[in-house]
């Protein structure tokens, strides 16, 4: 069972050294799983990301509020650490949630940007884009 998106932060608020919270970035990665190959396709690839990243998107439930789930998966381990925490904020949420949902506040919580290269910052803003147009997709 993954963890929940509450679960990763406070594990986060127990690691003080950067080295260390990477290093856990990367065990949420390796524990997310893989996304089968014949779903790594141009379509589901994200834009703007400099690593491989690819995003699934299933849509259920009520057509006035639907539930999103997503699948991810990454070429580069730390990017995959990033998907899988992003998976964990959004999937399984309702499209008006996941509209309503400051990711960036998140991650300030996490502390994450302050210590991500700018094309990871780019490539995770890019993910999060993704995931809140499939959301305002699916609400129509």
């Amino acid at each position: 069972m993954p963890l929940s998106i509450d679960e990763i932060i406070e594990n986060f608020s127990f690691i003080d050294d950067w080295e260390e919270r990477y290093r856990y970035v990367i065990e949420l990665g390796r524990e997310l799983e893989d996304l089968p190959q014949e779903a790594m396709t141009s379509e589901n690839k994200v834009e703007g990301c400099v690593s491989q990243v690819w995003l699934t998107t299933e849509v259920n439930g009520d057509a006035s509020n639907p539930t999103l789930t997503f699948q991810g998966d990454s070429d580069a381990h730390i990017v995959k650490g990033l998907v899988a925490i992003a998976l964990a904020t959004f999937s399984g949420k309702t499209a008006k949630d996941i509209l309503g949902t400051d990711a960036d506040a998140i991650f300030d919580q996490i502390g994450l940007r302050d210590h991500l290269t700018p094309q990871r910052s780019n490539g995770l803003s890019a993910m999060i884009g993704r995931i809140k147009s499939d959301a305002q997709k699916a609400l129509g």
